[in-house]
């Protein structure tokens, strides 16, 4: 575990470290696009964040690498290269977009391409648990396609939530960590190394994710781009297929006899891997089919863009910009935690769900009250941000001296976009008026 947590910090302060320096440098090289109709931000932010990100994983699989317990890791598999060799080139398409906003089908195949590279490294969903069947072996053409189906879909679900600040890289954080709970378990309750791969790729994937945060949270002074969606939903497919298609399930120690409903307990577990990138999934899909249903029922076209997605109602109900944030935080860490518990107590699923749906209950009271603030005790206000902490109360106006003399306070006065604030401490300027621009996205 202490390797698996070095790992974890090295990769989220190289990211937290060379994020600012990259702002700089999407500031200079003009990767700043200009604000759509449809975009929830009031000013130019620069994007890019994805450069530090991939360093940041850069750093944290050479760390591994020289770590007594996880470079046998390198050793036994070729699935670090693999990964790597994949996310170089995902990584690159998202720079090529974020600068010159390159097209959506060229960036498809972009991404079969990079899923491609993966599965000719070993990197691929070999068997497959089916309940009632047992092991189902793939062929080689099976094991590719369905390889290359579960990439595409997690880094397009990871690029369509990417609509807030801080959203993108706080669900996939989530995700990761309740996937690093269950692959740690995996490699170590069951003594299984081929899972060791996959608890890595989940520890990197959250450092990244916490480096970047500080950096994106609201309002965000850079945002991460296709060149880091794309990435981080690359590294999140990869975990998955790792213990998915590499792992044989009848290792686990399984018993599959029984009654269908029996052997699908007993198979829950290794279908986890497959079920944990729905947790980032889940939230975007039912985003995408109401937009595609609200669309097309006002007559236009499913890939015309709009401001009806999830986040985007809201904001509309009085919900502020971090609250609509950590609103699909607790939905998504609900479902993918959920998930990882009912996979560890399937005997005392019962007691799971109803747990599900007390918290399923305060998530819709949370709903409803758009407008209500929390505010921390006393002792931890030093704790959490200012907008949370509790305000002196203020002297009214008739209670002040009548013979004091009132000198009217100077308006501020805006500051360009990229003169302060190259880390996510510090200042920022706030523009009042919104730029609106035809988009053809």
């Amino acid at each position: 575990m202490r390797e698996y947590l070095l790992t974890l910090c090295i990769t989220a302060a190289v990211t937290y470290l060379l994020t600012g320096p990259v702002r700089k440098f999407a500031i200079v090289a003009g990767a700043m696009p200009e604000i759509r109709a449809r975009d929830v931000h009031r000013e130019p932010t620069p994007r890019l964040g994805g450069i530090a990100m991939f360093f940041g994983l850069c750093a944290g699989l050479l760390v591994a690498d020289h770590l007594t317990n996880l470079d046998q890791v390198f050793d036994s598999s070729n699935e670090p290269r693999a990964l790597l060799s994949g996310a170089a080139l995902i990584w690159l398409i998202g720079v090529l977009d974020d600068k010159f906003e390159i097209d959506a089908l060229i960036k498809l195949g972009g991404q079969m391409i990079a899923a491609g590279v993966m599965v000719m490294q070993g990197l691929t969903i070999l068997w497959l648990p089916v309940p009632g069947v047992g092991t189902v072996s793939l062929t080689q053409w099976q094991g590719t396609l369905l390889t290359v189906a579960l990439v595409v879909i997690t880094i397009n679900a990871v690029n369509f939530v990417d609509g807030l600040d801080g959203l993108a890289s706080g669900m996939v954080c989530i995700a990761a960590a309740a996937f690093f709970l269950y692959a740690y378990r995996i490699w170590y309750g069951y003594g299984i190394e081929a899972a060791a791969p996959a608890t890595l790729f989940a520890a990197i994937l959250m450092g990244m994710c916490l480096g970047f945060l500080p950096h994106n949270m609201h309002p965000a002074r850079i945002f991460m781009g296709d060149s880091g969606s794309m990435l981080i939903g690359l590294v999140l497919a990869a975990g998955a297929i790792s213990m998915t298609g590499q792992i044989d399930p009848d290792a686990l120690r399984l018993n599959l006899g029984g009654s269908t409903r029996d052997t699908t307990h007993a198979m829950l577990p290794v279908f986890i891997p497959l079920v944990m990138p729905l947790t980032v999934i889940a939230i975007p899909f039912a985003d995408l089919v109401l937009a595609i249903v609200r669309r097309t029922w006002n007559g236009q076209s499913p890939f015309a863009a709009d401001r009806g997605h999830l986040h985007h109602r809201l904001l509309e109900i009085g919900h502020s910009h971090s609250r609509a944030v950590l609103i699909m935080y607790f939905w998504s860490a609900l479902i993918a935690f959920g998930t990882v518990a009912y996979s560890v107590h399937s005997a005392s699923g019962m007691w799971v769900m109803l747990t599900i749906v007390a918290l399923s209950f305060v998530g819709l009271v949370l709903l409803l009250l758009p407008r209500f603030t929390p505010r921390a005790p006393l002792w931890a206000q030093h704790l959490v941000p200012p907008r949370y902490r509790r305000r002196p109360p203020q002297p009214d106006a008739q209670d002040a001296a009548p013979d004091a003399p009132t000198t009217p306070e100077p308006e501020p006065t805006p500051v360009p976009a990229g003169v302060n604030g190259a880390t996510a401490i510090g200042g920022r300027s706030r523009f009042m008026d919104r730029r609106k621009a035809e988009s053809s996205r």
